[in-house]
């Protein structure tokens, strides 16, 4: 997501078209913060922080947006690999960020516009003592890592069906390709924003680009086939890039950091990325295959969300009832877009009319509003 991000301007219009049109912006949370959280209050020129310095294990971030664009509030390490975030905070919205964390150094950052570095705090969690979990989180968390590896895996293959059929100038081949080789991708993308560099070299769009950066991966490709309509040979070396680039990937995978907490917000974030990218047309502006992305970010989500609904259901059991219903309510929407429940065969969404746009924007949201508790629900005592 942070390579697809809007552009300041864009995510501003945006947060507000989808306010005015679709309805999918996210609620403030019903409880933010409970009396150990910790206060961030974010404007556009700032970001505070009541305390610097806390307990090691789970901590709670009560987040009010005090500026005047949409923000992001982010957990770092202090080598900028994402612990949590929380992002699509609108302006005077307040929200709860929930994540686990070791003793050592972080950084609290707030990123108005959700574009570049922000405004940073340095805070420490203090004490060695392990965050003490229910077995079934240690399975649930072994289990989601197979699974991203798994997906890194399979994506390398049909990376490789894309890039070739690029580096032979073949634009039907590439164009058929395209699509099937970014699922991987996305049903796991929160585990590859983690890492803070892999994302940016392929997942950025052009508005997406920070100062000086140059455009690489799948978008940039993306443009040459549909909008350029021709594969030289920057073409084929970007293919070449690509491939190196998403091989770090696969390789770095199994050793993400990930926690029962960073499984659900990332199932979260993924939700995000569709209302930010796929419901607005924004993420394939070309290819206009967003409904693939679209399925695959769903996909993902449930993914997480099924490995800690053991946990969650005994804590929550309401939560997790109505997250049954709205991933099946999704699930079926989004059936109506393709003839073959099996394939990802869906419709153009340059065919996707404005009604229709708004039904899926707002199952988008149904879904998003309980999924932002549950994180909460997987800690609960």
């Amino acid at each position: 997501m942070r390579a697809v991000r809007l552009s300041v301007a864009t995510a501003v219009a945006t947060v507000a078209a989808l306010t005015a049109v679709t309805g999918c912006t996210e609620k403030s949370d019903a409880k933010t913060g409970g009396s150990g959280a910790i206060k961030v209050t974010a404007t556009d020129d700032s970001c505070e922080v009541s305390k610097t310095e806390f307990p090691a294990g789970h901590v709670e971030l009560a987040v009010e947006n005090k500026g005047s664009r949409v923000t992001e509030v982010e957990i770092l390490f202090p080598d900028d690999r994402i612990v949590s975030e929380r992002e699509n905070i609108g302006p005077g919205t307040q929200h709860t960020l929930t994540a686990e964390v070791k003793s050592g150094d972080y950084r609290i950052a707030c990123i108005p516009g959700m574009k570049g570095k922000g405004h940073r705090q340095d805070v420490k969690a203090t004490g060695g003592k392990a965050v003490k979990r229910d077995p079934r989180l240690d399975e649930a968390v072994a289990a989601y890592r197979q699974y991203a590896q798994a997906q890194a895996d399979e994506t390398l293959s049909k990376v490789t069906t894309f890039t070739d059929a690029v580096r032979e100038g073949d634009l039907a081949a590439a164009k058929k390709a395209y699509a099937p080789s970014r699922i991987g991708w996305e049903r796991t993308e929160p585990v590859a924003e983690s890492f803070g560099d892999i994302d940016p070299k392929v997942d950025v769009r052009a508005d997406g680009l920070e100062e000086g950066q140059k455009w690489t991966g799948w978008h940039r490709l993306e443009k040459a086939l549909w909008d350029d309509k021709k594969l030289g040979k920057a073409e084929k070396t970007l293919a070449d890039q690509l491939d190196t680039d998403l091989k770090d990937w696969q390789q770095r995978v199994g050793k993400a950091e990930i926690t029962p907490t960073s499984m659900a917000n990332g199932a979260k974030e993924l939700l995000d990325e569709v209302a930010t990218g796929k419901v607005t047309g924004e993420e394939e502006r070309y290819s206009h295959t967003d409904l693939v992305d679209f399925k695959a970010n769903v996909e993902g989500a449930e993914k997480a969300y099924e490995l800690l609904k053991p946990v969650a259901s005994e804590n929550d059991a309401a939560l997790t009832k109505e997250l049954d219903k709205q991933f099946a309510a999704l699930d079926a929407l989004l059936d109506k877009y393709r003839e073959d429940k099996t394939s990802y065969d869906f419709t153009s969404y340059d065919k996707v009319g404005k009604a229709d746009r708004k039904e899926l924007s707002d199952g988008v949201n149904a879904l998003a509003e309980p999924l932002s508790k549950l994180a909460a629900a997987v800690v609960s005592k």
